[in-house]
């Protein structure tokens, strides 16, 4: 069968320069990232270089991104441009650590109606979720963290089994999800060896890191390592991070160190392309199991059956810190919905 092919131009992600389209074959699905979007800059930036690294393991498919908040292209605009370019058929891609709202409800409402809107094909993928990969990923970042306090501490003084992991997640407004992150938590301390380890969470739910820190010091560990099990840099890293300075300022008696976040771990990119191949033979499948829009769930028994719709269109496109026009009095944040309204929270 002969490649269909793009007249050949170069194109950019973001400010990223990525591959020449007379490569692409369009008989092959396209491939949507389809990320939640941030106010700040720097996450935005890190979310075009992981699609690009993850454009260079696919040569010769199309790639495009979409975003739920702040930052365009929006989702719609990332499946208009992919039309335009000739696909018919296309594979999204949700750039989540795990099923919250967003992956569960929100991208794929969205995907429902711009499949219908523009007449393409969209076959939905699943989240990276509880993944042997991005345990991987998650245990070469606090090794980095690890190799900060052998550094501020001695080679010879530091052991692991004296040390206290702090694991950060990004807190939902679903159980599910937020539990995730303790089972993540749990396999790196038990497969590591750490002293202790503990889970906490940047906001929505409990505890918060502030909170947990404070209980956790009262175990009498003298080495901290805090991991924020996130994907990109942004406002609620940040203030991770700053929180952690302030309980070290605070305890000095304690060394802590702030291990990187995941970011384009070449295992989180594997974790990607696991999750293509899963689209493709037809087993993307989150875990139902557990989903608060499908069984009773303790404490989410009203969310059961809800219509399946977006919460984004009022912050859809709106820029990031760094465009003027985003620093106005929001008076158009301010909507009266009549559906079910899941929490919503800025984006890492």
């Amino acid at each position: 069968m002969t490649d269909k092919k793009l007249d050949s131009e170069n194109v950019s992600l973001g400010n990223v320069p990525v591959v020449n389209l007379a490569a692409v074959n369009l008989e092959k699905p396209a491939i949507l990232f389809a990320g939640h979007g941030s106010r700040d800059v720097d996450a935005v930036n890190e979310f075009y270089q992981l699609a690009d690294h993850f454009r260079q393991r696919f040569p010769d498919r199309l790639v495009e991104t979409g975003f739920l908040e702040f930052v365009r292209p929006i989702i719609a605009e990332g499946v208009q441009k992919l039309k335009d370019k000739g696909a018919t058929h296309i594979q999204a891609i949700p750039g989540m650590l795990m099923a919250g709202g967003h992956a569960k409800n929100d991208i794929p409402s969205e995907l429902n109606a711009l499949q219908k809107e523009f007449d393409v094909s969209i076959e939905y993928g699943a989240e990276l979720g509880v993944n042997a990969k991005m345990i991987q990923a998650a245990q070469g970042r606090i090794e980095e963290g690890e190799a900060q306090l052998k550094k501020l501490i001695g080679e010879k003084e530091y052991k692991r089994e004296e040390t206290l992991l702090v694991v950060v997640g990004r807190g939902a407004s679903d159980a599910d999800a937020n539990s995730n992150i303790c089972k993540i938590t749990r396999i790196l301390e038990e497969g590591m060896g750490f002293g202790w380890a503990t889970t906490c969470y940047s906001g929505v739910t409990t505890p918060l890191v502030p909170d947990c820190l404070e209980r956790a010091h009262g175990l009498g560990f003298k080495q901290v390592i805090v991991f924020p099990y996130f994907l990109f840099t942004g406002r609620l890293v940040k203030k991770i991070y700053a929180w952690v300075d302030n309980y070290a300022e605070k305890h000095q008696d304690v060394t802590v160190v702030k291990a990187p976040y995941l970011n384009d771990h070449p295992k989180v990119i594997d974790t990607f392309v696991e999750k293509l191949q899963e689209i493709e033979e037809g087993n993307a499948n989150m875990n139902c199991q557990l989903c608060q829009y499908r069984v009773q769930i303790v404490g989410a028994e009203h969310k059961v059956g809800l219509a399946q719709q977006g919460h984004h269109h009022h912050v859809q496109g709106i820029g990031t810190d760094a465009d003027s026009d985003h620093h106005h009095g929001h008076h158009h944040h301010h909507h009266a919905h009549s559906h079910s309204h899941e929490p919503v929270t800025e984006q890492e």
